[in-house]
Protein backbone atom coordinates (compact mmCIF):
# COMPACT_ATOMS: atom_id res chain seq x y z
CA UNK A 1 0.00 0.00 0.00
CA UNK A 2 2.82 2.57 1.18
CA UNK A 3 4.53 1.70 -2.12
CA UNK A 4 1.49 2.38 -4.10
CA UNK A 5 1.13 5.91 -2.46
CA UNK A 6 4.51 7.08 -3.33
CA UNK A 7 4.75 5.70 -6.82
CA UNK A 8 1.46 7.93 -6.94
CA UNK A 9 3.15 11.01 -5.22
CA UNK A 10 5.74 10.68 -7.73
CA UNK A 11 3.23 10.94 -10.77
CA UNK A 12 1.31 13.73 -9.54
CA UNK A 13 5.03 16.04 -8.58
CA UNK A 14 5.94 14.77 -12.01
CA UNK A 15 3.11 15.76 -13.83
CA UNK A 16 3.11 19.09 -12.01
CA UNK A 17 6.43 19.92 -13.17
CA UNK A 18 5.91 18.76 -16.52
CA UNK A 19 2.88 21.57 -15.97
CA UNK A 20 5.52 23.90 -14.82
CA UNK A 21 7.89 23.71 -17.92
CA UNK A 22 5.45 23.83 -20.31
CA UNK A 23 4.11 27.19 -18.32
CA UNK A 24 7.57 28.49 -18.99
CA UNK A 25 7.82 27.46 -22.41
CA UNK A 26 3.80 28.64 -22.92
CA UNK A 27 5.22 32.23 -21.98
CA UNK A 28 8.20 32.42 -24.18
CA UNK A 29 5.60 31.25 -27.30
CA UNK A 30 3.91 35.19 -25.97
CA UNK A 31 6.52 36.76 -24.45
CA UNK A 32 9.73 35.71 -26.11
CA UNK A 33 12.62 34.11 -25.34
CA UNK A 34 15.08 37.23 -24.70
CA UNK A 35 16.56 37.71 -20.99
CA UNK A 36 16.14 41.58 -19.96
CA UNK A 37 19.93 43.16 -19.73
CA UNK A 38 20.99 45.59 -16.86
CA UNK A 39 23.95 47.62 -19.45
CA UNK A 40 25.06 50.35 -16.99
CA UNK A 41 24.39 51.11 -13.40
CA UNK A 42 25.29 53.16 -10.80
CA UNK A 43 24.82 53.48 -7.23
CA UNK A 44 27.36 55.67 -4.53
CA UNK A 45 29.03 53.66 -2.31
CA UNK A 46 28.37 56.11 0.59
CA UNK A 47 25.29 57.45 2.63
CA UNK A 48 24.32 59.81 5.31
CA UNK A 49 22.26 57.95 7.14
CA UNK A 50 18.15 59.25 6.88
CA UNK A 51 18.88 60.57 3.20
CA UNK A 52 17.14 58.66 0.17
CA UNK A 53 19.99 56.34 -2.08
CA UNK A 54 19.63 56.59 -5.87
CA UNK A 55 20.22 53.21 -7.94
CA UNK A 56 20.77 54.34 -11.17
CA UNK A 57 20.00 51.56 -14.05
CA UNK A 58 19.78 51.42 -18.13
CA UNK A 59 18.48 47.93 -19.21
CA UNK A 60 16.94 46.75 -22.16
CA UNK A 61 14.68 43.74 -23.63
CA UNK A 62 14.48 42.82 -27.02
CA UNK A 63 11.48 41.43 -26.49
CA UNK A 64 9.67 44.62 -24.56
CA UNK A 65 8.57 42.91 -21.92
CA UNK A 66 10.08 43.89 -18.66
CA UNK A 67 8.01 43.33 -15.78
CA UNK A 68 9.51 44.23 -12.71
CA UNK A 69 12.79 45.47 -10.82
CA UNK A 70 13.58 42.72 -8.06
CA UNK A 71 15.82 44.08 -5.12
CA UNK A 72 17.33 42.22 -2.27
CA UNK A 73 19.57 43.50 0.95
CA UNK A 74 21.30 42.03 3.16
CA UNK A 75 22.51 43.56 6.12
CA UNK A 76 25.26 41.86 8.72
CA UNK A 77 23.73 40.24 11.74
CA UNK A 78 20.10 40.85 10.19
CA UNK A 79 20.36 38.35 7.02
CA UNK A 80 18.25 38.95 4.09
CA UNK A 81 15.15 41.08 3.94
CA UNK A 82 11.94 39.75 1.86
CA UNK A 83 12.34 40.65 -1.78
CA UNK A 84 11.08 44.37 -2.74
CA UNK A 85 9.46 44.52 -5.87
CA UNK A 86 9.62 47.02 -8.24
CA UNK A 87 6.66 46.99 -11.53
CA UNK A 88 7.78 48.24 -14.76
CA UNK A 89 5.78 50.72 -16.11
CA UNK A 90 4.90 50.03 -19.79
CA UNK A 91 6.46 52.69 -21.33
CA UNK A 92 9.64 51.20 -20.06
CA UNK A 93 9.28 47.70 -20.67
CA UNK A 94 11.33 48.01 -23.87
CA UNK A 95 14.16 49.82 -22.24
CA UNK A 96 14.47 51.78 -19.49
CA UNK A 97 16.71 54.57 -17.52
CA UNK A 98 16.57 55.91 -14.10
CA UNK A 99 16.98 55.72 -10.57
CA UNK A 100 15.08 53.11 -8.28
CA UNK A 101 15.37 54.45 -4.25
CA UNK A 102 15.55 52.97 -0.86
CA UNK A 103 14.16 55.76 1.35
CA UNK A 104 16.62 55.16 4.69
CA UNK A 105 14.78 56.90 7.08
CA UNK A 106 12.09 54.88 8.53
CA UNK A 107 10.04 53.79 11.58
CA UNK A 108 13.15 53.41 13.72
CA UNK A 109 14.82 56.90 12.39
CA UNK A 110 18.26 56.85 11.13
CA UNK A 111 20.90 57.37 13.75
CA UNK A 112 21.01 53.84 14.01
CA UNK A 113 22.70 53.47 10.19
CA UNK A 114 25.41 55.07 10.97
CA UNK A 115 28.45 53.03 10.09
CA UNK A 116 26.50 49.97 8.74
CA UNK A 117 27.15 48.23 5.94
CA UNK A 118 24.74 46.53 3.71
CA UNK A 119 24.46 45.07 0.45
CA UNK A 120 21.66 45.64 -2.35
CA UNK A 121 21.25 43.32 -5.77
CA UNK A 122 18.87 44.24 -8.51
CA UNK A 123 17.80 42.06 -11.16
CA UNK A 124 15.34 42.57 -13.79
CA UNK A 125 12.60 39.88 -14.89
CA UNK A 126 10.40 39.69 -17.68
CA UNK A 127 7.08 38.59 -18.17
CA UNK A 128 8.16 35.13 -18.94
CA UNK A 129 9.89 34.42 -16.03
CA UNK A 130 13.41 35.75 -16.98
CA UNK A 131 16.06 37.70 -15.02
CA UNK A 132 19.01 39.52 -16.16
CA UNK A 133 22.38 39.11 -14.58
CA UNK A 134 22.38 40.59 -11.10
CA UNK A 135 24.06 44.05 -10.27
CA UNK A 136 25.74 44.18 -6.71
CA UNK A 137 25.65 47.59 -4.91
CA UNK A 138 27.50 47.28 -1.52
CA UNK A 139 26.69 50.84 0.48
CA UNK A 140 28.52 52.04 3.72
CA UNK A 141 26.17 54.61 6.16
CA UNK A 142 29.03 57.61 7.14
CA UNK A 143 27.32 60.49 9.04
CA UNK A 144 29.58 62.98 7.31
CA UNK A 145 29.68 61.54 3.27
CA UNK A 146 27.73 63.47 0.64
CA UNK A 147 26.06 61.49 -2.11
CA UNK A 148 28.21 60.57 -4.93
CA UNK A 149 26.32 61.23 -8.29
CA UNK A 150 26.27 59.19 -11.06
CA UNK A 151 28.54 60.35 -14.78
CA UNK A 152 26.68 63.23 -16.59
CA UNK A 153 24.58 61.67 -19.61
CA UNK A 154 24.87 58.20 -19.18
CA UNK A 155 21.28 57.81 -17.09
CA UNK A 156 18.26 59.66 -17.26
CA UNK A 157 16.75 61.37 -14.07
CA UNK A 158 13.87 58.98 -14.24
CA UNK A 159 11.92 57.80 -11.19
CA UNK A 160 11.16 54.48 -11.99
CA UNK A 161 9.80 53.64 -8.41
CA UNK A 162 10.71 52.87 -4.74
CA UNK A 163 12.86 49.73 -3.47
CA UNK A 164 10.08 48.33 -1.35
CA UNK A 165 11.96 47.32 1.80
CA UNK A 166 12.49 48.98 5.32
CA UNK A 167 15.49 48.76 6.91
CA UNK A 168 15.70 47.85 10.46
CA UNK A 169 18.30 47.49 13.54
CA UNK A 170 19.16 44.46 14.61
CA UNK A 171 17.68 45.09 17.92
CA UNK A 172 14.44 44.98 16.06
CA UNK A 173 14.49 42.06 14.19
CA UNK A 174 14.65 41.78 9.89
CA UNK A 175 15.38 39.66 7.16
CA UNK A 176 15.16 35.75 7.95
CA UNK A 177 14.42 36.82 11.31
CA UNK A 178 11.67 38.95 11.18
CA UNK A 179 7.94 37.78 12.04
Amino acid sequence: MRKIFFAGMMLVLLAQGCAILGGIGEKEKIYGKSVPVISQSFAPKQLRPGDTWNVYLNASDPDGDMRRIVCIIDQPGVGTYPVGFTNVREENWKELSGYVFLNTFGPYGYNWLNFLSISLTVQIQDKAGHYSQPAVFPLSFQALSSQETPPPGIFKEQDLGPIMITLHPISAGAGNDFE
